[in-house]
């Protein structure tokens, strides 16, 4: 069991007093210049592959460059909930109550009404299969007390782990340009849930669950094709994330892909590292003396970074749905093992084409240091692009100590309409869809 794991959550009071003063107070100062750092990359791409027992790099690009989580933010929201079951401060039948800000969190989400509450079991297959934004909001709440304390010892965490260029400032990976990590600290964390806590691994590997009598599909379009886990994350700013894991001759290896272009081309480059890095550790049992790069023939995918046009970071969810199932399938679990291929394919595989309804897709415009001010950007928004809004309304909530200013309720043609005039005019928008 990982650190002694009754500690942690002994005094998150503490903890977060402890960020308060080593990060807080600094964070100002930090934000610009993470900021500078991802507008001198020359691409949002990185990518490390790592044996997970050792921890030995057997390949890395762009390893320790910083970039934007996404939802893979929720592996460490998903870490600290494994430290508290095991150590006894929680129990998977234990009630998690949705406050009416985790229940206001933008999509993909499970939908559970304020008020309500769903158990430990359901929060925790909602963020490791659905990424559920609502319900990573509602866990750190639960465990933290508050957004801000839980990051707080999110970050804190990170850092005794060993992830030095990784800071958190939500539990679910929504948008925010101080929310900065890499790919190096991504298989870090990966390599920590699977050695820490094995017996809640499974929960990465299931492809759906059942929820309130739904079946609720995921979104991990490589699990059992001899890969287990772990977790995918999107916003328009990183690009598409993906950490995976499996098996092979009873070698773990851990990939991480970030800033892929396309979920095709993310999932396809991660496959292909994996099988490559699998190949090598064969050769190299053969006696060859061989690495990772030199079995890549072609350059790997990547794209211009977009520069954050607000303190807050732009983007919007990957494409997430909860499916209502004729015949409900059972949740598929596989065992540990895993398959390998190429980066850089050649040809892109066809993603799935998306099922958004009408009314699905939110845009966001911008964030600020008052709640006035977030009103005074809703009127602003509605006077001036009015037209393209439909019957869209305007919302603000609070996050990370800023106000976020939301448009929910709009067609896809809508959200892209309103944010194709924003852009046109110079002014933040992003798109956000279930």
């Amino acid at each position: 069991m990982p650190r002694n794991a009754s500690r942690i959550f002994v005094s998150i009071g503490l903890a977060a007093a402890t960020l308060t003063a080593s990060l807080a107070a600094p964070a100002q100062a930090q934000v610009p210049y993470f900021r500078s750092l991802l507008a001198a990359s020359e691409s949002k791409y990185a990518a490390i592959v790592v044996d997970a027992k050792s921890g030995e790099v057997l390949y890395s690009n762009h390893g320790d460059s910083p970039r934007y989580p996404a939802s893979l933010t929720k592996m460490m929201t998903l870490y600290l909930t494994f430290e508290a079951v095991s150590s006894g401060k929680l129990r998977l039948e234990d009630r998690v109550v949705f406050s009416p800000r985790a229940a206001a969190q933008a999509p993909t989400k499970l939908g559970v009404s304020p008020g309500e509450s769903i158990t430990v079991a359901e929060a925790i297959q909602g963020m490791a299969i659905l990424s559920a934004n609502d319900a990573a909001m509602a866990m750190a709440e639960k465990l933290g007390g508050s957004e801000g304390k839980f990051t707080s010892l999110m970050t804190l965490r990170a850092q005794e782990l060993g992830m030095q260029s990784t800071r958190f400032v939500n539990p679910n990976g929504l948008p925010d340009s101080r929310q900065i990590t890499t790919a190096r600290d991504m298989a870090i964390l990966s390599r920590a849930l699977m050695r820490d806590y094995p017996q809640y691994y499974h929960y990465f590997s299931q492809a759906g669950f059942q929820f309130r009598g739904r079946w609720v599909k995921g979104h991990n379009h490589l699990l059992g094709r001899g890969i287990d886990g772990l977790k995918t994350g999107y916003t328009r700013t990183s690009g598409f994330n993906i950490a995976i894991s499996g098996v092979r001759d009873n070698r773990r290896l851990v990939v991480v892909v970030m800033g892929g272009p396309s979920v095709a081309s993310r999932d396809q480059n991660a496959e292909d590292l994996l099988v490559t890095g699998f190949d090598v550790l064969s050769r190299r049992a053969r006696g060859e003396q061989v690495t990772v790069a030199q079995n890549l023939s072609e350059p790997l995918a990547s794209g211009p970074v977009q520069r954050p046009p607000t303190e807050q970071g732009d983007g919007d969810q990957d494409n997430l749905q909860i499916v209502l199932a004729e015949a409900t399938p059972p949740p598929r679990s596989t065992k540990l093992k895993v398959i390998e291929s190429r980066p850089a394919p050649r040809v892109e595989r066809a993603e799935p084409k998306r099922q958004a309804k009408d009314g699905g897709y939110a845009v966001q415009v911008g964030t600020f240091r008052s709640k006035a001010d977030a009103r005074r950007q809703i009127a602003f928004v509605q006077d001036r692009f009015g037209k393209h809004l439909g019957d869209a309304t305007g919302e603000t909530d609070r996050q990370a100590g800023r106000y976020r200013t939301v448009f929910t309720g709009l067609t896809k043609r809508e959200a892209s309409a309103t944010c194709g005039a924003m852009h046109a005019k110079r002014l933040a928008c992003e798109v956000m869809d279930d």
